[in-house]
């Protein structure tokens, strides 16, 4: 496993490319077995260099039923799960952005489905709650998020290293409005489980699409198989870079990592061969600098 102060082995020069990495899981009914496999997989991920490490959506639990989630809410800087990506990520050195996970909302019958980002000294860095909500009818197959999870309401980013990195949860990716608020990117990301269905359909034409016309890397992780409660979602977690060219894809169900390098040259040449983004007219001035700064959780309490 990675040393605490491994984050200094892995620094990387000014304009060097900076290793990132997805990883892809079928999360059970089981926040303890779900928070040890997503603990063995960011120290994989660490191992292989990455500086940074995304876990997907509902990484900590997967319920039998979608009002299951409301009994493992935490409260702001405080709880096992916070605890958890807080010393994971101080453990491995690495930036770790903590898929998604419940936080108390104001309602009681209701969570908030929040993205944590840590860095690599454990602290909190950024907090973004999920703004759009799926609803899918399709014969028998049925979702609805809003019966359980209250809706977020602002664009968030942060810095890393290597520029600033874009935050966004599944369902948003159908949303190209709320990328083009957050303003220039160097990467964006996206944890999510994506139904069977819709991922076979859509999962990459929109991760190539977003990438595409913000003309940045999209770093995707999923959820990837048939869990316990019988859902299947796609799972096809990857790495894209500005021209749309996949880089890294885990193409099989099952948990693993994707792990692949941000290259700065390679945004800048697709950057200055095709300007777009400095092309744009609607809604340039509004969109530049439209997303919040990064508002870190309450410290979480480290463990051991």
């Amino acid at each position: 496993m990675t040393s605490p102060d491994s984050s200094a082995t892995r620094a990387t020069p000014p304009n060097a490319p900076a290793r990132v990495a997805a990883v892809q899981m079928v999360s059970a009914p089981d926040v303890a077995r779900n928070l040890a496999d997503a603990g063995r997989w960011v120290a994989e991920a660490a191992d292989a260099g990455a500086q940074l490490v995304l876990l997907p959506e509902y990484f900590c639990y997967m319920g039998q039923r979608d009002t299951d989630k409301l009994s493992l809410r935490e409260q702001p800087g405080h709880g096992p799960i916070q605890d958890f990506l807080a010393e994971t990520a101080r453990r491995n050195g690495v930036w770790l952005i903590g898929g998604t996970m419940p936080l108390a909302a104001p309602e009681a019958d209701r969570v908030l489905n929040t993205t944590l980002v840590y860095g690599p000294d454990g602290a909190p860095a950024a907090r973004y709650d999920k703004i759009h909500l799926f609803n899918f009818v399709k014969g028998e197959e049925a979702y609805d998020e809003a019966r359980t999870i209250r809706p977020g309401e602002t664009v968030r980013t942060f810095e890393a290293p290597f520029g600033r990195v874009g935050l966004s949860v599944c369902y948003d990716l159908r949303f190209p409005e709320l990328y083009r608020a957050m303003g220039d990117c160097t990467l964006m990301v996206v944890p999510a489980a994506f139904t069977y269905t819709t991922g076979r359909a859509h999962w990459e034409l929109l991760l190539r699409a977003r990438a595409i016309e913000n003309q940045c890397y999209v770093l995707a992780s999923a959820q990837g198989g048939v869990h316990e409660n019988g859902r299947r979602t796609w799972g096809h977690s990857m790495l894209i870079d500005p021209w749309g060219d996949i880089v890294a894809q885990r193409e099989d169900d099952g948990a693993g990592v994707v792990v692949g390098d941000i290259d700065p040259a390679r945004l800048a040449a697709v950057r200055q061969s095709l300007p777009a983004l400095r092309h744009r007219v609607l809604g340039a001035a509004d969109d530049v600098h439209a997303a919040a700064p990064a508002t870190p959780a309450t410290p979480a309490r480290a463990q051991g």
